[in-house]
C-alpha cells in the first residue's frame, strides 16, 4: 500500500515507539487533517489492490487479534474509504468500526458505495472524526474484550 510518510520512526529509551503525537510531523499533521495522505492510495486502486470503497486496511499485527466475526471484513477488497469512516472514522471504538465494516460486507451495493463516496467528501471538508479523543490518530487495536477473555480461557 502506498502512503505518504506522516510519522517519524522514533523510539524511546525502552525501545518502544513513541506515541503517535510525538512521532507525527507538522506536515504529517496537515496531510492527515486534510485527508491528503490518502491520495497515494489511488495508485493502489488503479492497480486493483484496493477499491475506492471497502473496509479500511489495518496493520498486519492486528490479524491475530480479530474475532471470527471481525475477520469477515476481509471477505472483500479493502478501500480508501468505507462505511466505518463515514460513521465516525477514528472517533468511534474499534468494536463499532468492526461492526460497521462487517455490516458493509453483508450489505454493499453500488448505491451504498455512491452514498459513502458522497459522505466521505463531506467528512473531509468538515475534517470530522480525524482522530480519537485524546489521541493524535487512533488508539492501537489490542483486541476486543470478549476475544481477549476467550483466548485467556483457552490458554
Amino acid at each position: 500500500m502506498i502512503k505518504f510518510r506522516t510519522m517519524r520512526d522514533v523510539i524511546g529509551p525502552d525501545g518502544q515507539p513513541l506515541s503517535d503525537a510525538e512521532r507525527l510531523t507538522p506536515l504529517g499533521r496537515f496531510l492527515r487533517s486534510t485527508s491528503l495522505d490518502e491520495l497515494p492510495g489511488l495508485w493502489n486502486v488503479f492497480k486493483g489492490d484496493m477499491s475506492l470503497v471497502g473496509p479500511r486496511p489495518l496493520l498486519m499485527e492486528y490479524l491475530p487479534r480479530y474475532s471470527a466475526e471481525q475477520a469477515r471484513r476481509h471477505n472483500m477488497r479493502p478501500g480508501i474509504t468505507g462505511w466505518a469512516q463515514v460513521n465516525g472514522r477514528n472517533a468511534i471504538s474499534w468494536d463499532e468500526k468492526f461492526q460497521l465494516d462487517v455490516w458493509y460486507v453483508d450489505n454493499h451495493t453500488l448505491l451504498l458505495d455512491l452514498k459513502i463516496l458522497f459522505l466521505t467528501v463531506l467528512k473531509v471538508v468538515k475534517r470530522d472524526g480525524i482522530s480519537a479523543e485524546g489521541s493524535a490518530t487512533a488508539e492501537k487495536f489490542e483486541g476486543s474484550q470478549h476475544v481477549i477473555s476467550q483466548k485467556v480461557a483457552n490458554s
